[in-house]
């Protein structure tokens, strides 16, 4: 071995960073690997022809995880990360006939509801608020604790959400007994779609993502959610945290079970340990052998439910609309659209879209006069069935005839830079299936039944990211970052000065510490 540190990240992604800044304040030598010339993974920027897009993640809510993490730090995140509060969070515009313009300002809420669906449906509102902010405060500690398996169930933590999970019911099921107009069923649950799965299928659990945005707000990172993860990684080098960019991992180096190092054409890494951040199903599947997986082998990996992908156009124009910064079309078909995906289909007639008009928040994105936008539209994962090179000109015309309708007239004349992403571009990009969001969200695939922060079938190998406990999404990945941290200043037996940030979870045993880091 050529190069030791304490701690190896393999990846440059948020939930890596997030760790590695933790250990760092920690007193932990880490050293990250990335494969590419720039940090961030998917959570990065692009830049082409005067402007700048974000490569994946444009939505930035519930902030209170990074909070933590930089005042751990001694930061304020707010400051570093120089976050924009958007009002409206964005408008939802439903294909059935009537918008809703999404904001913070509860009251202003219930009057739109009132409007659009009447009064039952307002009061519902406000039930469903107090509903899901009660379901995050006895969620939160199942969320950001580890999970060794099943007899956890009988934690305190455990019977605590069992009260408000209702894991017999789905979000769906859930959110009629607030809400008759299904055009409100559909506002506080298509956020169920980007796990992986409908909302008729979907846990109750999940009715708190809408709450989320509602009670937390939404933020605009200045110059894009790209520079999130370009400012942690300055953070983390000025903290010690050693980065080599263009340095792919090819194999993880193990003696026996354990983890010692990592292998690049470059060089050999060692270390005692090794943090994998990379897209769960491809990244354990090249890094450690088949062999000493038996719960996660390639084969058991080729059984598990996947999210849905993404279809997308990064468009830059000539023109500046006067649209929300986020916008949602939900199609007049939306059960039909969820059944496509599911059924690896293409929706055709009117799909639902996604569209991003940054600069209407951030004019350096564009040349001036001009503005970025970035649309998506859920899709299946990649699937034989399939052929994306064969027709994403077609559907390309298609997504960009629905963006008509969320006021964005006559578009396709101002296009002046145009990329198109499918799902075989994410598959090859490393992302299994090209299934953006990760492993789906199914009751069978959370908890214990992901894979946890602690790879339970080697030795020394922690992970985060997306694929692992507790899921997908910027604030849960981040959460798992904080997670990975946490257990491994514990395995180290290093108590860790966190600024107030407790360094072990609430409600379990406290490991044996040897040294306090000051």
């Amino acid at each position: 071995m050529d190069d030791h540190s304490d701690v190896i990240v393999v990846g440059a992604g948020p939930g890596g960073l997030a760790c590695s800044m933790l250990l760092a304040k920690a007193g932990i030598k880490v050293t990250i690997l990335e494969k590419s010339n720039a940090v961030g993974g998917r959570t990065r920027l692009f830049h082409k022809d005067g402007f700048t897009f974000d490569r994946g993640p444009t939505f930035f809510h519930y902030p209170e995880v990074i909070e933590e993490i930089f005042q751990a730090v001694g930061l304020d995140a707010h400051e570093e990360l120089e976050l924009i509060p958007l009002d409206p969070n964005y408008r939802l515009i439903f294909g059935q006939g009537g918008q809703i313009d999404a904001t913070r300002d509860l009251e202003n809420m219930v009057s739109q509801i009132e409007q659009l669906a009447g009064p039952d449906d307002a009061n519902g509102f406000r039930k469903y608020i107090d509903d899901n902010r009660r379901k995050l405060r006895l969620s939160k500690k199942c969320l950001n604790t580890p999970w060794k398996g099943p007899t956890d169930l009988i934690s305190k933590r455990a019977l605590r959400i069992s009260r408000v999970l209702r894991p017999w019911s789905s979000v769906s099921r859930d959110l009629s007994r607030s809400f008759k107009d299904e055009r409100m069923q559909l506002a506080m649950s298509f956020q169920t779609k980007y796990l992986g799965m409908s909302p008729f299928q979907a846990p109750s659990l999940f009715t708190i993502l809408a709450y989320l945005e509602y009670e937390y707000g939404i933020f605009h990172p200045s110059g894009g959610l790209g520079n999130i993860t370009v400012k942690m990684a300055e953070i983390a080098e000025r903290m010690g945290v050693e980065i080599k960019l263009s340095e792919p991992v090819e194999e993880l180096i193990f003696d026996g079970k354990r983890v010692v190092g990592a292998r690049t054409p470059n060089n050999n890494y060692s270390a005692e340990r090794v943090v994998m951040n990379a897209d769960f199903a491809t990244g354990i599947k090249q890094l450690v052998p088949n062999k000493l997986r038996k719960k996660w082998s390639d084969s058991k990996i080729e059984e598990k439910s996947y999210s849905c992908s993404t279809f997308m156009l990064y468009l830059g124009v000539d023109k500046v609309y006067n649209t929300p910064h986020h916008q949602i079309y939900a199609s007049s078909e939306y059960q039909r659209n969820l059944k496509d995906i599911i059924e690896h289909k293409v929706t055709w007639e009117d799909p639902s879209v996604y569209v991003q008009n940054a600069c209407v928040t951030d004019p350096s994105l564009a040349p001036e006069g001009c503005s970025t936008l970035y649309v998506l539209v859920p899709v299946t994962h990649t699937h034989d069935s399939i052929e994306w090179e064969a027709i994403k000109q077609e559907y390309r015309d298609v997504v960009v005839s629905q963006m008509e309708k969320m006021g964005f007239e006559d578009v396709s004349r101002h296009i002046v830079s145009e990329t198109i992403f499918t799902p075989d571009d994410w598959g090859s990009s490393d992302i299994y299936r090209g299934a953006v969001f990760n492993l789906a969200h199914s009751l069978n695939q959370m908890l214990w039944r992901r894979p946890q922060n602690l790879f339970e079938e080697t030795e020394n190998l922690y992970l985060v990211g997306g694929g692992t406990h507790p899921g997908s999404g910027l604030p849960t990945i981040f959460e798992s970052g904080r997670i990975t941290g946490k257990l491994i200043c514990a395995d180290m037996e290093i108590d860790p000065d966190w600024n107030g940030m407790d360094p072990w979870f609430d409600e379990l045993r406290r490991p044996i510490i040897k040294s306090k880091h000051q």
